[in-house]
């Protein structure tokens, strides 16, 4: 298995700071990342139809959703720091293929309605700035592919400046934003004491918790942790989890500001002046200058529209690739990751609008939440289980009362989204005019994803999972050897990834060398983190890969052959002719995957780019 985020595994220092300043800022970012999640569009759509229809009275739910994202979000810092795995490879260890593959489908879902919410939220920001009609706005927000493309290239570090820069755009415009709307301080207080005013605020604050806690944050936060390369020592570890505790606290609470100060405005200026239904973006947005009486009102609120939409569709593909590697083990091209993500979100935005109009944006928008918020226990309650295994954790288990408030939280939520999945259904059969055809589609679909997520509750208290070398190799290293010759390439380079192709290539090189020569393994780890961080990454995946090198080198020289073995970290296309040149080596032999055309668009191509930046033959063997 590789690494989580390869391009930039373990690529920022945190060892040898010269004070705890310097430390925590090592450490400090990914928490970030993760926050503007929790300040996206969707969160607005949901935020302003709370604030418009109950007032201040559901902000204590904004509140306990925060304390809920902080307990959660803790729990995947501390998986990937403490097993060097996220939360989706960490769950491929564990469960079945059958089981990890519906877990993917459920995970892509939750990020296409995220990513449906960031480019609603970014169009509606356009238009409402630049008088761009919507549907052309949505568009337009395909172009954001190729800046992610961009920023993953300079570092992840760059990455979290700008997001970091966009979230200080949004918390200052709401600053603003308060100062204008002058909320009653008092009421503000009142909304934080637990309550219900009506079934319609339930469906509104299951909203707002799907649009808080959001499950693509899990799968994110319990990566990006692995950026940071540190000392693995025990104390090492403890150091590591309480920066990024730190790091999590304070960029939670910025995005609980965003939220509350969204809300809290449409309580001041709306829901004040008796205009109970505002739950578009678009309405709130036309009617904030003649009641709060200043154009910077509607000006702010759209710059920090459009900031959290651009920060948040980064951080979604992002997730989008750690789900897709860590559930499938499929690496493709960044590009292809991206424009796929984004037309998920993109073509059922485009027929909704087109059919009925723009109106009904911020209804897609809160119902974007609330599929969110179902996704949120198929990955909750895996994250619990593993962070709760003592030899998972490595004596880094969370502690009994932190069990049981994960428990209450995941209860909480899982009780909060039956009772809504209940009464939605039990409202389409008594209404429908054919109900027959909801038994025997929807209802089985829901008794089934209750017995999934039953047997997720209850597989690890039954079974504990075994961890082995080959969850990470398609292979188990039995290689053939073919008779070997002599040569005059008496220094191999041999470029191998773990797969079938390996096979052929060390017997094309043994043919070639014999006995006599010496022979280099190279491997290139691609992850993100490494591609991001290079040679400081320390994550599972490179752990794996030197190990599997190593035993490539114990067997190989069992058979009596000359064998060293290098590792380097990024593009193959970049590294692999940087080790060549520096090596001088007289041969490289590499194997192919076979796959041309589309495929080679998809999963990129080696071959091609190697062979003009390399000064020594180039060997390539068929598989």
């Amino acid at each position: 298995m590789s690494k989580s985020l390869e391009e930039v595994h373990q690529s920022v220092a945190t060892q040898n700071k010269t004070s705890v300043f310097r430390k925590i800022l090592a450490f400090f970012g990914p928490a970030y990342l993760v926050s503007v999640g929790y300040m996206d569009p969707g969160n607005w759509a949901t935020d302003i139809a709370g604030g418009s229809q109950f007032g201040y009275a559901l902000l204590w739910v904004l509140l306990m959703s925060n304390i809920m994202a902080l307990l959660l979000q803790s729990f995947s810092a501390r998986l990937g720091i403490v097993t060097q795995r996220d939360l989706a490879q960490a769950s491929r260890e564990t469960y079945s293929r059958f089981i990890n593959y519906i877990l993917y489908f459920l995970a892509e879902i939750a990020i296409a309605a995220c990513d449906l919410a960031e480019v609603l939220g970014m169009a509606i920001g356009i238009n409402l700035l630049f008088d761009i009609p919507l549907l052309e706005g949505v568009l337009i927000t395909v172009l954001d592919t190729f800046l992610l493309l961009f920023l993953i290239n300079k570092g992840i570090r760059k990455i979290e400046a700008f997001i970091i820069a966009l979230v200080m755009v949004i918390g200052v415009s709401f600053i603003f934003e308060m100062i204008f709307a002058q909320p009653e301080t008092g009421k503000v207080l009142y909304g934080l004491i637990p309550s219900m005013p009506s079934e319609a605020a339930l469906y509104i604050a299951i909203g707002i918790i799907g649009a808080t806690v959001m499950p693509h944050n899990l799968y994110l936060h319990s990566s990006l942790v692995q950026t940071r390369k540190f000392d693995r020592s025990v104390a090492g570890i403890k150091q590591a989890l309480k920066y990024n505790f730190i790091d999590s606290t304070i960029a939670l609470n910025l995005a609980f500001f965003v939220n509350a100060a969204i809300l809290i405005l449409a309580a001041a200026t709306f829901y004040k002046n008796g205009m109970f239904n505002v739950a578009e973006i678009q309405d709130a947005h036309q009617f904030l200058q003649p009641i709060l009486g200043t154009k910077w009102a509607p000006i702010l609120f759209a710059v920090a529209l459009i900031a959290a939409g651009q920060s948040s569709t980064i951080t979604g593909t992002l997730a989008g690739q750690i789900v897709m590697e860590g559930y499938l083990n499929l690496r493709i091209q960044p590009w292809v990751r991206r424009i796929i993500t984004r037309l998920l979100a993109i073509v059922p935005a485009v027929i909704v609008i087109s059919i009925f109009g723009e109106s009904v944006t911020g209804k897609l928008l809160i119902l974007s939440q609330v599929i969110l918020s179902l996704q949120l226990g198929f990955a909750i309650i895996p994250l619990i289980h593993f962070v709760s295994d003592k030899s998972k954790m490595k004596g880094f288990h969370i502690s009994r009362p932190t069990q049981i408030a994960g428990w209450i939280v995941a209860l909480i939520i899982v009780s909060l989204n039956a009772k809504l999945v209940f009464e939605e259904i039990k409202g389409w059969l008594e209404t429908s005019e054919n109900p027959i055809i909801l038994w025997l589609t929807v209802v089985p679909l829901a008794i089934g994803f209750l017995i999934l997520l039953l047997f997720i509750v209850f597989k690890p208290f039954i079974s504990k999972s075994k961890i082995d070398i080959e969850n990470h190799s398609p292979h188990s290293l039995k290689l053939k050897f073919s008779k070997t010759a002599v040569s005059s390439k008496k220094n191999i380079a041999v470029a191998v990834d773990f797969s079938h192709a390996d096979e052929i290539a060390l017997n094309s090189a043994f043919e070639l060398g014999g006995l006599e020569a010496k022979y280099t393994l190279i491997h290139i780890v691609e992850t993100v983190g490494a591609m991001m961080y290079g040679e400081k990454i320390d994550d599972h995946e490179t752990l794996i890969d030197e190990k599997l090198l190593e035993e490539y080198k114990v067997l190989l020289e069992s058979k009596g052959l000359k064998v060293v073995t290098q590792l380097g970290f990024g593009k193959p296309t970049v590294m692999l002719p940087k080790l060549i040149n520096k090596g001088h080596y007289d041969l490289l032999v590499m194997g192919t995957h076979g796959h041309t055309g589309f495929k080679d668009l998809v999963f990129g191509t080696t071959v091609n780019k190697l062979r003009h930046k390399i000064a020594i033959p180039l060997l390539i063997v068929k598989k």
